[in-house]
C-alpha cells in the first residue's frame, strides 16, 4: 500500500539547506518526511504555487505578560499573534507576576499554555540572588529555554547588577545565558536627567551608549571568567558591536526589527512614549552600524522583543511610563520589507529568524526544512503590498508603532508540526502548541 501523509505543501518555492527550490514538501506525525516532487495520497494538501515556504520562524525574545499582567497580554493572545505573523515558535521572558524564577513558577507556565497556545512555546527562567545554585536544575527543565539575566531595567529580585552575583549565576550551569545588558548602577546615576518631566526624546540620553557598553564589557569579562556561553539580547549600539565580534567563541548577538527600522530622534517625535523601549530606539548611525553588523555576519538573530503596555500605561508622561512595545505580529513582515529594500537576502533572513535562535539555543527539530525535523513552516508571499495596522493586531494592547506603514511581503499561512494554524490572516482550527524541546535537556 502507498505511503500517504497528513499535509504536502505543494509547489513552492522552499528555502532549504540545498538554497530555495521548486519543491514539494511532505509531513506526517508533526515531522517532515518528504522533500520533492511528491504524488503519494495526504489527508491534507497546502496550494503554494507563487508563494515562498519558510522554515518556522522562532521569535527567542517575547514577553506574553502572562500570570500576573493579563490585561496587557496573555499566551493566549500572545501566541494568536505570532501565528498570524508566521511565527511557529516563541521564547517568552520571565519578567511576569509572579516572576519565573523557581521549577513551580515555570510549571505554572506550562499548564496554563495547554490547549491555549497557537504556536509551541519555551519559557525563560529568570536568575536572581536567591536561586543562583539551583540555575544549573532550573535550565534544564522541560519547556525551559535557558536562563535569563537582567542587568538593568527589572525589578525585584530579577535584577543581578553586581558582579559577583552575575559571576556566580555564570558559572551556575552550562547552558547559554541570555543577557539584557544595561548598567544598572550608571541607570540610576543618570535617573536625574529624566526626573520632573523630561521629554520622551531624553530617553536614549539616560540609557545612553556608555551605559548599554559597560555592561557588556562586563559581562564578556565575566563570561569569559565563567567560560559560558551568553546571548546579548536586543543590542543597539555602534560600539557595542566590535566588543562582541571579538568575543564570537562565547557570545552571539540579537537585534530587534525595531532597533532596525525606527531611529531617534524622529520616531520619538512622531510616536512619543509609544516609542519607549529598553534599550532604547538611537540615533541613525546606531541603526547604521546594526545593519553592517547584520551584513557583516556579527549578527545571529532578529528577536522581537514584544513587551506591550495598554495605550492608557503607555500615554503616561515620560518617564513613568513604561518602555517595551508589541513586536511578534510585525517581525516577519517588516523583515520581509527589509529584504525586498535589499538590505538582507532571504536567505540571511531565515538565517536569523530560524537556524539562528535553533543555533544559539540547540533547539531540537527545528530551524530548518529537511527530513526529520519538526514541520514548522512560514508561508510567505514576497511581493505582497500591505499596510500594518493597529487593527490588525491580535495583542491585547491593540497598537502597534508600526501603524500606517506600508511594507512589501507577508505571512500568507503559518503551519506548526504539519497543522495549518493561520491561513490568509484567519487563524484555523483551535490552539495546538506545545513545549519547545532542547537538545541538550532531552531525556536520557
Amino acid at each position: 500500500m502507498a505511503e500517504s501523509f497528513d499535509l504536502i505543501v505543494k509547489g513552492g518555492r522552499a528555502v532549504t539547506t540545498a538554497g530555495a527550490v521548486d519543491t514539494d514538501i511532505a509531513i506526517k506525525d508533526g515531522k517532515i518526511a518528504a522533500i520533492g516532487r511528491i504524488d503519494l495520497p495526504a489527508a491534507d494538501t497546502f496550494d503554494a504555487k507563487g508563494l515562498h515556504v519558510l522554515p518556522g520562524v522562532i521569535d527567542s525574545q517575547v514577553h506574553f505578560r502572562e500570570p500576573g499582567l493579563t490585561h496587557k497580554e496573555d499566551l493566549a493572545t500572545g501566541t494568536a499573534g505570532a501565528a498570524l505573523g508566521g511565527v511557529t515558535a516563541i521564547f517568552e521572558m520571565p519578567n511576569t507576576s509572579p516572576n519565573t524564577s523557581s521549577a513551580e513558577a515555570l510549571e505554572e507556565k506550562l499548564s496554563l499554555a495547554k490547549d491555549r497556545v497557537w504556536c509551541d512555546v519555551a519559557f525563560f527562567v529568570g536568575a536572581t540572588s536567591d536561586n543562583v545554585g539551583k540555575l544549573a536544575e532550573l535550565e534544564r527543565l522541560p519547556g525551559a529555554s535557558g536562563i535569563k539575566i537582567f542587568m538593568g531595567s527589572s525589578t525585584g529580585t530579577l535584577l543581578v547588577a553586581d558582579d559577583d552575583t552575575l559571576l556566580k549565576a555564570l558559572r551556575d550551569g552550562t547552558r547559554r545565558v541570555a543577557i539584557h545588558a544595561e548598567d544598572e548602577y550608571r541607570l540610576r546615576e543618570r535617573r536625574a536627567l529624566v526626573e520632573g518631566g523630561a521629554d520622551p526624546t531624553m530617553h536614549p540620553v539616560w540609557r545612553d551608549v556608555e551605559t548599554a557598553t559597560r555592561a557588556t564589557a562586563r559581562v564578556m569579562r565575566l563570561a569569559r571568567q565563567a567560560k559560558r556561553r551568553v546571548h546579548i539580547l536586543h543590542v543597539t549600539t555602534a560600539e557595542e558591536v566590535p566588543i562582541l565580534a571579538a568575543n564570537k567563541d562565547l557570545v552571539t548577538m540579537e537585534v530587534t526589527p525595531q532597533h532596525l527600522t525606527l531611529a531617534a530622534p524622529d520616531c520619538y517625535r512622531a510616536l512619543g512614549t509609544f516609542a519607549q523601549m529598553n534599550p532604547p530606539i538611537r540615533e541613525m548611525r546606531h541603526r547604521e552600524a546594526l545593519w553592517q553588523a547584520v551584513r557583516d555576519g556579527i549578527v545571529d538573530v532578529i528577536g522581537s522583543d514584544h513587551a506591550p503596555h495598554t495605550k492608557d500605561e503607555k500615554a503616561k508622561p515620560y518617564p513613568q511610563s513604561p518602555s517595551g512595545m508589541p513586536g511578534v505580529q510585525t517581525l516577519l513582515p517588516l523583515m520581509l520589507d527589509h529584504m525586498n529594500a535589499g538590505r538582507l537576502s532571504l536567505e540571511r533572513l531565515v538565517d536569523l529568524t530560524s537556524a539562528g535562535p535553533a543555533r544559539i539555543y540547540n533547539i531540537a527539530g527545528k530551524g530548518r526544512i529537511a527530513v526529520g525535523y519538526d514541520g514548522d513552516l512560514s508561508i510567505v508571499d514576497l511581493k505582497a503590498k500591505r499596510t500594518i495596522e493597529s487593527k490588525q493586531q491580535a495583542t491585547r494592547c491593540g497598537w502597534t508603532p508600526f501603524d500606517g506603514m506600508a511594507v512589501t511581503g507577508w505571512p500568507k499561512a503559518t503551519i506548526v508540526r504539519g497543522h495549518v494554524v493561520m491561513r490568509e490572516d484567519e487563524l484555523i482550527g483551535r490552539p495546538i502548541g506545545q513545549p519547545v524541546r532542547f537538545s541538550e535537556c532531552l531525556p536520557g
